[in-house]
């Protein structure tokens, strides 16, 4: 498969088959080298709180802003038109938390006029399976996508 397979071509971020594939992956590695590991899922909207799909341009501006806000070690993807996932290496809850406002804020300071809701989960505080991670993240997305101003959603652990 080239890399061109795994890329999203508007903002140049892996696509949301990578990012399906690589979560079990990361959640093992995090299980056998006993590190926290999070998943941040972000929905954009417009000022009014409807969802947005994100033009090319738009998607590249989201892009540098992920690229520049994450480590080397994260890895941003977008998973269709205006929603984009995160998958952060050695990361607690409260430092993916950290990071989506830090990103949220690099956005406003561009200039765009959006709201960034997230959801946030956490191996092992939420959830102990990849497939569980990613659910409790969309379950927090959902929560969050409740208020028509930005927000940040963390999972509720079972």
């Amino acid at each position: 498969m080239s890399d061109d397979a795994l890329r999203d071509p508007e903002s140049g971020l892996l696509n949301g088959d990578f990012f399906r594939a690589a979560l079990p992956h990361r959640v093992a590695t995090a299980r056998r080298v006993l590190r926290p590991f999070s998943v941040a899922l972000l929905t954009l909207g417009d000022g009014d709180g409807h969802v947005i799909r994100a033009s090319a341009e738009l998607a590249e501006q989201v892009a540098y802003g992920l690229l520049e806000t994450l480590r080397e070690s994260d890895t941003p993807c977008r998973l269709w038109d205006g929603s984009f996932g995160v998958l952060l290496e050695d990361t607690p809850e409260s430092g993916a938390v950290w990071t989506v406002e830090r990103l949220r804020r690099l956005l406003t300071d561009q200039g765009l006029d959006l709201t960034v809701w997230a959801g946030i989960a956490s191996y092992p505080a939420h959830a102990l399976e990849a497939r569980e991670v990613l659910a409790r993240a969309e379950a927090a997305l959902e929560l969050a996508r409740e208020w028509t101003q930005s927000r940040i959603e963390v999972a509720i652990p079972e």
